[in-house]
């Protein structure tokens, strides 16, 4: 068949396959072309998906599919202990994001699970990391001698700190990250028994920082009253089969990405990889950020200045994402 459409009243007539190509006259008197139906609907299907791509680039909002049914997590869930967030459905505007950009990624759909207890320990190393990284290390180096046990010593701390060290302690063991902890008042230590379960092993080797980074971005989130997607320990998978692995993602609002990298250790030999990565992902460098455990306040500022990224530490990441939202 083919079909003819006049541009001056919008009439629609099919006609026989043999008036293909040809100019008829319209029942209001204009000339209009008549075209094989196949063609006519494809260039119809083009200005159609064209327009939507340009609607979309003029609202955000509205560029993910069925947008309407991601709810806001933030505003209905316990943080600390919530399995809601480990669904397909909840990365899904992610997942949508990446393939915009011809990236395909690959949720770790339980690594944003909160039911268990690392985020709440995360949270607390986090918090007070100046004290209790130190905690953190005797175990992490323990772990890595393949040590059954280490000693925490309080001896040189104040009775505020060592107060605080033994709680810490105490709930590492009520959390089972710890197999036990056995207390010596006369020496003033505290022997922390191992646990050798991987999942542990990796959580103090550095796993801890990103469920902390995690935990402060849905918490702004939820204060906020923000709509957003979120994912740890995400595979991304580039046109050329490169893959890499990103820490901790946000998307708020369904369009605007935020990257946090963590690092509790060396990082400096890696910066030109996180150069390249945001410029690859062309996200602002205020939102691609390097929450990087020890680094000292004015060293985040100085980085920050040199690299083109946003440098941060557990105390100063809550703060910056607050700037953002």
């Amino acid at each position: 068949m083919a079909i003819s459409r006049c541009n001056k009243c919008g009439n629609v007539v099919e006609h026989e396959r043999e008036f293909v190509g040809t100019s008829i006259v319209c029942q209001c008197g204009a000339g209009t072309t008549v075209y094989d139906t196949v063609y006519f609907v494809n260039k119809l299907s083009e200005m159609y998906f064209a327009l939507r791509k340009e609607f979309n680039a003029l609202n955000p909002d509205s560029s993910t599919p069925n947008q309407t049914q991601f709810k806001n997590y933030g505003e209905s869930i316990d943080l600390h202990n919530s399995d809601s967030l480990s669904s397909q459905e909840q990365h899904a505007p992610i997942v949508q994001w990446f393939k915009s950009k011809n990236i395909i990624a690959t949720a770790s759909i339980n690594a944003v699970d909160t039911t268990g207890f690392f985020d709440e320990a995360a949270v607390a190393i986090g918090s007070n990391y100046e004290l209790l990284s130190e905690v953190c290390e005797r175990i992490r180096y323990a772990q890595l001698k393949e040590y059954t046990s280490n000693l925490i010593y309080l001896d040189k701390k104040s009775n505020e700190d060592a107060k605080t060290i033994e709680a810490f302690v105490q709930q590492l063991y009520e959390h089972s990250l710890i197999a036990r902890c056995i207390s010596n008042k006369k020496e003033k230590s505290i022997r922390v028994v191992l646990q050798n379960a991987p999942s542990v092993r990796r959580f103090f080797a550095g796993d801890w920082l990103e469920w902390f980074a995690l935990m402060v971005g849905l918490r702004v989130c939820q204060e906020r009253k923000i709509k957003f997607s979120c994912a740890r320990n995400m595979t991304i998978t580039f046109s050329n089969s490169e893959n890499r692995e990103l820490d901790v993602f946000f998307l708020i609002n369904y369009s605007q990405p935020i990257y946090i990298e963590c690092k509790s250790g060396d990082f400096r030999q890696e910066l030109d990889k996180y150069v390249a990565l945001r410029k690859r992902l062309a996200i602002d460098q205020r939102y691609f950020i390097l929450c990087v455990a020890d680094l000292e306040e004015e060293s985040c500022k100085g980085m920050t200045a040199m690299y083109g990224m946003t440098f941060v530490n557990t105390q100063t990441l809550g703060p910056h994402l607050t700037t953002l939202f």
